[in-house]
């Protein structure tokens, strides 16, 4: 029985709480097992919650339409402040308060930021704040830390908020869905970040359009692990609490623990979690005995047929779009030829990959990047669902998504209601016919407002017609299914004028088991080189197997060292130049130019908290290259 809830008039974000509050008023809506201490809220409490919020921000002199800063990471406090200041009738300024102390003094000041929410008073100490540069009208904690009586700001904790919007009585948030709901500021891989403006109606687009990918049942638990601030999490939460799940706050550390012991039904997550997932049950298959390794890789290889097979079937293979009825037939006959064998392997391996993520998934939800081949046929293998979605910031975000009844592997699947993909020469921006690679425009009630008070950036990247430029490039199947190819800004170009996507080429990579990270680099160069994070633990196994004594670096090692240890033994380096030979030639599209012609090896992670990663861990090519600009010169020049 689903949540039955008809948000099709509801004016704006915060009047989705009452609703659902009023439905599924002792239904749990939000528990926070790593808290101290832990927290577990009804949606009765969590809309009480909000209008204490509300209450408390307006007691403090908050104007309708005024911005407010919410600096802070995931927590149910989060969302209280955050549609707490949304029913007060304000607009969210949202960040991460682990942002670099520039990015976040950047923004206030930008955004012309009233008032300001902080995580707590280390986040406020960083960002070093005085009331000529930052006029504000006060600081709320998102914490119970007193006030830190050197700053001249009135501040108040969370609790004093809540205690002062007791006695406030709130109405209706008097927004609109035409009226701004939040800045958003692109963390983005270059450049200064852009406020991205969405309005509510941009918000409800998704609570009332993700029922298009799934349909979860009131109580059904999901695990809460990306940036809430982000808009990705975002919209996936306001969607899921708005069909009354139980949203269950996890992390990094230990989300593996959580599944198990949670069993949630559903999660929303960046293709490294699940990269993550995947690499774990291979070091299980590792170290795991030579016999049953080889049972394991005769299932595996069997089970790949298998689901080939039954993808051509029904015409669900993307390299068999246009397949015959005679080939769907004998792939048919194949996959019910091959099912027995299949269901074996499930019984005695698969089964156990399963139990490793609590038993009980309906479909794990990927975004914020592409999902490599290899990981997308391991999980139909095993047979948890994974369902590819796209979109960006600025369409609040998701434009497209696979779903179970229609899950075209390796692409990202169909528009969302109300939504338009249309594919252009990135030259001449005439649109091509399905098939064609070129540039992908959006339009839709998700497109953003515009880039905050920025209107030429606006205007470049919104035309006219309202045709959103999304920067990725890619095509449509005859059936409407998106499929990426590439960022155009991420495009290197050769000497002789070829341009490689390296996505696509770092994602068949990763297929290696020696190698953890991988970026492309040879921007007008003769050919590919890449940066490789190896992973060292599989090396030294390898090493072992082949009889070599070889002493591996320490991850602490310093760079200019590396040259000089067992990383760059002939041997190992004969290995990883096979590994990526094989699966660059094992790519489909493969060309000449795809070939990677040298390496170097760094051991440092490419990461959130060394800079060189996004918040949805994208790496920021730009970062990296400055940073490894001396390794990347002796690549191309043998140096």
């Amino acid at each position: 029985m689903t949540a039955l809830i008809d948000y099709a008039k509801v004016p704006n974000l915060p009047a989705v709480w009452a609703l659902v509050g009023a439905r599924y008023p002792d239904l749990t809506a939000l528990q926070d097992p790593h808290s101290q201490p832990p927290v577990e809220w009804s949606y009765g409490q969590l809309w009480q919650n909000f209008q204490h919020f509300a209450g408390g921000l307006r007691s403090l002199g908050l104007e309708t339409d005024e911005k407010i800063a919410l600096f802070a990471d995931n927590s149910p406090r989060w969302l209280v402040a955050d549609q707490g200041s949304m029913l007060a009738g304000a607009v969210n300024v949202v960040r991460s308060a682990q942002a670099e102390r520039e990015e976040l003094r950047y923004i206030l000041q930008d955004s012309e930021s009233a008032a300001l929410m902080v995580q707590d008073q280390k986040t406020l100490s960083k960002l070093a704040l005085n009331p000529q540069e930052f006029p504000l009208k006060f600081i709320i904690f998102l914490s119970d830390e007193a006030p830190n009586p050197e700053l001249p700001y009135p501040q108040y904790s969370y609790g004093e908020i809540l205690e002062r919007g007791q006695s406030q009585p709130v109405g209706a948030s008097p927004h609109t869905e035409d009226s701004l709901a939040t800045l958003i500021y692109t963390s983005g891989t270059t450049g200064q970040p852009k406020g991205v403006m969405l309005s509510h109606g941009n918000l409800l687009h998704q609570v009332r359009e993700l029922k298009s990918i799934i349909q979860p049942q009131p109580g059904d638990k999901v695990l809460s692990i990306l940036p809430s601030w982000h808009s990705y999490e975002r919209s996936a939460e306001y969607f899921l609490l708005s069909q009354a799940c139980v949203q269950i706050y996890t992390s990094i550390r230990t989300f593996k623990n959580d599944l198990k012991k949670f069993q949630p039904r559903h999660m929303v997550g960046v293709p490294r979690l699940w990269e993550s997932l995947y690499e774990g049950v291979q070091k299980q298959f590792r170290d795991s005995s030579p016999t049953q390794q080889k049972l394991i890789r005769f299932f595996f290889n069997l089970s790949e047929t298998y689901i080939l097979n039954r993808r051509i079937a029904e015409n669900l293979s993307l390299n068999h779009l246009h397949a015959s009825p005679l080939t769907r037939l004998g792939a048919r006959l194949k996959a019910l030829l091959l099912t027995p064998l299949h269901l074996l392997g499930d019984k005695l391996v698969y089964q156990k990959v399963r139990a490793a993520t609590g038993g009980q998934v309906r479909n794990f939800i990927s975004g914020g990047g592409s999902l490599a081949r290899h990981l997308d046929d391991f999980y139909e293998i095993v047979n948890i669902p994974v369902l590819v979605g796209y979109g960006l910031t600025e369409t609040a975000p998701v434009t497209n998504a696979r779903t179970l009844s229609h899950n075209l592997r390796y692409s990202s699947g169909k528009a969302l209601p109300q939504t338009e993909i249309r594919i252009v020469d990135p030259e001449t921006r005439q649109p091509l016919p399905p098939e064609s690679q070129g540039l992908v425009l959006i339009r839709g009630a998700q497109v953003m407002r515009g880039y905050y008070r920025k209107p030429e950036a606006t205007a470049k990247a919104i035309d006219p017609e309202g045709w959103f430029d999304s920067g990725d490039l890619g095509w449509l199947t005859p059936a409407g299914d998106l499929i990426l190819t590439g960022r155009a800004k991420d495009t290197i170009v050769l000497s002789n004028g070829e341009n490689i996507e390296p996505q696509p080429i770092e994602d068949a990579c990763l297929r290696s088991p020696y190698i953890e990270q991988i970026m492309l680099v040879g921007q007008d160069q003769k050919a590919l080189g890449a940066l490789i994070v190896p992973n060292l633990e599989a090396l030294t196994k390898w090493a072992e197997a082949q009889g070599l004594t070889l002493a591996f670096p320490a991850p602490e090692t310093p760079l200019g060292g590396l040259e000089k240890t067992a990383l760059y033994h002939p041997e190992v380096t004969a290995l990883l130049r096979t590994e990526l030979n094989r699966e660059v030639k094992n790519r489909p599209g493969y060309r000449a130019d795809d070939q990677i012609k040298g390496f170097r090896f760094i051991l440092e992670p490419f990461s959130l908290e060394n800079g060189l990663m996004t918040q949805t861990l994208k790496i920021k090519r730009p970062v990296v290259t400055a940073r490894y600009q001396a390794l990347i010169d002796s690549l191309f020049t043998g140096s």
